[in-house]
């Protein structure tokens, strides 16, 4: 199922984005002549005020991999609803063998997450947040775990336009 308010955002429209590196791993490819070494890279990117975007970088040399990998995580960036610094609701995800979940918490609770997931997590601009993840700790099922439950939050002003009432109806009853 397509997740239809997930927004689109343009690299014009935002200050400045910070890039994590969230994991760097050699591959190897065996030809004839012997073996090629070469680098993968996965990078988060925000610019900590609800904009997120992850990609995938290729490369011979680790550097040129992580560039790439910023010039790819730049080109899907995604705004996120962030409501007093954490999320308005509880989400659950699963991407191949990862599953994450993430609860709101409450101010002074901090990032309460692992590895990839906090990368994720601190680029949006999440400050209290509860996250936990099961089965598969690869990176990049986790980041793209993640991203794919941020996407699937709604903010309250969303919910009361899908509905086609107020947004006091939607709190008070």
């Amino acid at each position: 199922m397509a997740n239809t308010n997930v927004k689109k955002v343009r690299t014009s429209d935002l200050g400045e984005l910070k890039d994590r590196l969230v994991a760097i791993n050699r591959v190897t490819k065996v030809t004839k002549g012997g073996r090629t070494f070469s680098f993968s890279a996965i990078v988060v990117v925000g610019n900590e005020n609800g904009v997120v975007g992850y990609g995938l970088g290729k490369a011979a040399e680790v550097t040129s991999a992580i560039a790439k990998g910023v010039e790819d995580a730049k080109k899907n960036l995604v705004k996120i609803p962030v409501i007093n610094g954490t999320i308005p609701h509880k989400q659950e995800k699963h991407f191949g063998g990862s599953f994450v979940m993430i609860r709101p918490a409450a101010p002074g609770t901090g990032i309460i997450a692992g590895g990839a997931m906090r990368a994720v997590l601190e680029s949006v601009g999440i400050k209290n947040v509860l996250a936990k993840s099961k089965g598969s700790s690869n990176p990049h099922n986790l980041v793209k775990a993640t991203v794919g439950a941020l996407c699937e939050l709604r903010d309250a002003y969303s919910v009361a336009q899908v509905r086609g009432i107020s947004l006091n109806q939607v709190f008070n009853g």
